[in-house]
This record gives structure tokens, C-alpha cells and sequence, in this order.
């Protein structure tokens, strides 16, 4: 079998390092370290600003080089598998917090409690700490998340008489079901569901009901149980679509980007979306078409709702960590952190940053983002081993078939807790 492309050239430049006489993992022949940074940032203005970045850190720093290293979202979790295996992994690693905990578990992560400034530790909030945190280690600084929000078509509010709500003054999810049917009228619904991934969007929102779904015992092993803040939000959205027709039944097998159309056509008056999702209204919506942000509806819980913040990780072999380290603490300064959320449309985790005026204008809904921004919390799935598996063989096609009223509730809930159980008990042995 022909060796591959990679390891060829893995080979060819170990060889090289030898005949230059040259020691040490990360050098090169002028004596300075080298650090390969893996980024996942895919937007235009996102990958500018970090690729920005980089270019200044190593103006700055002739000694420590970062060699920038394009990823992809589609494919980072099977592809950092393979490196991690194949002892190849990049020393600094972006990911997103819910795709760590194998990682961490695995021992192929760096423990960041004691390499990181004080500064860092101190500027982002425990809660965001959290989403990163397993067992006792953290094993990545959270840098960029995003709530859930309603995109509405301000015109179809203001005609409708509706009242708008704040975050001090939110829908509740009964007001908010009321609304949409007060939306919806010949050829309109008051709301699209883009639930082509549902399990997520379902359990974070559901946070704010009071649901939590997973529950850990005092042996420390995870088990899934249905309680009632777990129904709120898929009873919501079932009845919204079955019996309200106030939803569409066509996009729950949709992806957000594919709601947009019909949101600029009128089809629909609202979406829930990622708060990022502002950028695609801001660029393609036509002229003339009013939008604005409004928070997701609250329960019990107020305005809680989980999310999996963008992380930056350390590999357990990089013979760097402390460079590494240290090349996240300016990554990750106030100024630069803002920076970068620009670039994504997204809200920054650090509270210094989060202050910042150019993230609290009125204009696209970003002073809603950052009032939302203390509601967040860790993703109840997060430190849930086994939730890939669960989610793809057991949740996603019961929410699906729950969401389109092809079953009802209690299999709904049979599957998810009896299934689903069976799941997670292969991996807790």
C-alpha cells in the first residue's frame, strides 16, 4: 500500500531536520519554535481577522511562530480523531465545547488549569468555564457563543398588533405559541422551524422551561429522564405544526440558511436561529425588508438556554504548551476577542469584551445578544458521554417523527428514555 500523501511528507521533513542537525519537536533551523494553529473560522471577515492575528503575533514574537492552519467545521471531529492517533495534531486546537469531551476523556488535550493567565481565568464567567470542564480538568478557553433568537419580519409584527418583547419582558412559550397563531393567515406562518439538526436547538432552548433531560447519579453515571420541563418546548413545537398549523411542516427537515427566503417572501413572520444567522439577514435580505431580533421565549427558568461556546485547546504532546498558552492569551486580549466576534457575528465569552460599544448598538440586534448574554449556560448534554450516539441513533428521529405528529408524546419520551438509556450504558461501564 502506498504510504500516504501526509505521512510522506511527515517523513521527508524529520529526515531533513536530522541531516541539518536540528533537535526538538516544533524548531526549525533558525532555532525558533513553531506552533500550527488549526482554525476553524470559514467566514470571510472571520478568517481575515484571525488570520490578522496571527500575522501580528508573529511581528511580535520572531521567536515563536504560529503557522495558521485552515480546518473545517464539516469534518474537524473525525479529522482531529486521526491526527490525535496518528501523532499529528495541531498544538492549538478550535473546536466547539460539545465536540470535547471525548477528547478530554481520551487524554488527548492539555489541561489548561495551570497554564493559563490569571487574566484569562478571571475575565470569562464560571458559567462558560463550565462548558469546558471535565472531570477536573479544563481542557479549553471558550471564546465565541451564540443564544438562540427570533428573527421577525418587523412589518408583519407591527401589522399584527402583537407586543414585542424585550429581555426584560419576554414572550412566555404559551404567549409565544398565541403569537404565531396570531401571525399566521393565508399562505403565512407565524413561524419556521428549521429543525434539520433538532436535538440541540430542543434541549437548550428547553433550559429555560426548567428541563434538563440528563440527570447524573452520585455513582457519576448519566441517565435520561423525561420530566416537565423537558416537555415544553417539543409540545410547543408539536402543536404549533399539528394542530396550530401555525407552523410550517416543511422546514423541520430544513437547515436555517433555507428559511430565508421564505422569511424575505412573507411566507414566514419569524425564525429561531442562531444570533450569528444576522449576518446572512444583513447581507441578503432585499431592500426594503425590516428584520429585528427578539429573544427566545422564556419559562420557568426566565431566559436560560444552553449553548456549546467555540473553543481553543491545547494537544496533551505538544512539546510547546506554555508558547501555546501564551499565544491564546493574546488571541483571546479584550480588544482582540471583539474582534474576532465581529468577524462571526457572534458574542464574545470574556466580560471585558462583552462591554465593548461596537457590541451593543441597536443596529442588528446586537444589544439583544449581549443582554442575553448572562442567561447562557453550559449545554445539557456537554460532559455527556456517549451523546453523539444518542443523538444521531435515538433523539433525531424521534424529535422528527415527534415534531411532524407521526407519534405522540409518551413514545416520544419512551425512546428517548429507554433507548436512549441503553445508549448511554455502554458508556459508562
Amino acid at each position: 500500500m502506498p504510504m500516504p500523501t501526509r505521512t510522506r511528507i511527515a517523513v521527508v521533513a524529520a529526515l531533513a531536520l536530522l541531516l541539518a542537525g536540528c533537535t526538538g519537536g516544533g524548531g526549525g533551523g533558525d532555532g525558533r519554535i513553531t506552533l500550527r494553529f488549526q482554525s476553524l473560522a470559514w467566514q470571510r471577515e472571520s478568517v481575515e481577522a484571525t488570520e490578522e492575528l496571527v500575522a501580528e503575533w508573529n511581528a511580535a514574537h520572531p521567536g515563536v511562530r504560529v503557522e495558521y492552519v485552515q480546518g473545517s467545521w464539516d469534518s474537524v471531529h473525525d479529522q482531529l480523531l486521526t491526527s490525535f492517533e496518528g501523532g499529528e495534531a495541531p498544538d492549538v486546537i478550535h473546536d466547539a465545547s460539545d465536540d470535547l469531551a471525548d477528547f478530554a476523556y481520551g487524554g488527548h488535550l492539555a489541561d489548561l488549569t495551570d497554564l493559563l493567565p490569571a487574566r484569562l481565568r478571571k475575565d470569562i464567567p464560571e458559567r462558560s468555564w463550565q462548558t469546558v470542564t471535565f472531570g477536573d480538568g479544563v481542557y479549553g478557553v471558550p471564546f465565541l457563543q451564540e443564544p438562540r433568537v427570533l428573527i421577525a419580519d418587523a412589518k408583519l409584527l407591527a401589522r399584527a398588533g402583537v407586543r414585542i418583547p424585550t429581555v426584560g419582558q419576554p414572550w412566555s412559550w404559551a404567549e409565544f405559541r398565541a403569537v404565531t397563531k396570531r401571525l399566521s393567515g393565508p399562505g403565512r406562518y407565524g413561524v419556521a422551524w428549521p429543525l434539520k439538526e433538532p436535538v440541540s436547538a430542543t434541549l437548550n432552548l428547553s433550559l429555560s422551561a426548567g428541563g434538563r433531560l440528563f440527570h447524573r447519579g452520585a455513582d457519576g453515571k448519566v441517565t435520561v429522564r423525561v420530566e416537565a420541563g423537558d416537555e415544553v418546548v417539543p409540545r410547543t413545537i408539536h402543536d404549533q405544526v399539528t394542530t396550530d398549523r401555525s407552523a410550517s411542516p416543511t422546514t423541520l427537515g430544513s437547515g436555517g440558511s433555507d428559511t430565508l427566503p421564505g422569511l424575505f417572501g412573507g411566507k414566514y413572520a419569524m425564525v429561531p436561529l442562531g444570533f450569528s444567522y444576522r449576518q446572512q439577514l444583513a447581507q441578503q435580505a432585499p431592500e426594503g425588508f425590516e428584520w429585528r431580533v427578539l429573544p427566545a421565549p422564556a419559562g420557568a427558568d426566565g431566559l436560560a438556554q444552553g449553548v456549546s461556546p467555540q473553543t481553543l485547546s491545547i494537544a496533551r504532546d505538544s512539546p510547546h504548551k506554555k508558547e501555546a498558552a501564551a499565544f491564546l492569551d493574546f488571541l483571546l486580549r479584550p480588544e482582540n476577542m471583539v474582534r474576532l466576534a465581529l468577524g462571526d457575528w457572534m458574542l464574545p465569552t470574556g466580560t471585558s469584551a462583552l462591554a465593548d460599544p461596537a457590541l451593543r448598538t441597536e443596529k442588528d440586534g446586537w444589544a439583544v445578544g449581549t443582554a442575553l448574554a448572562e442567561h447562557l449556560r453550559s449545554a445539557p448534554a456537554q460532559s455527556v458521554r456517549g451523546y453523539a450516539e444518542w443523538k444521531d441513533k435515538v433523539a433525531t428521529p424521534a424529535f422528527q417523527e415527534y415534531y411532524s405528529g407521526a407519534i405522540g408524546a409518551g413514545e416520544l419520551r419512551e425512546r428517548l428514555e429507554e433507548d436512549g438509556n441503553l445508549v448511554l450504558a455502554r458508556y459508562q461501564r
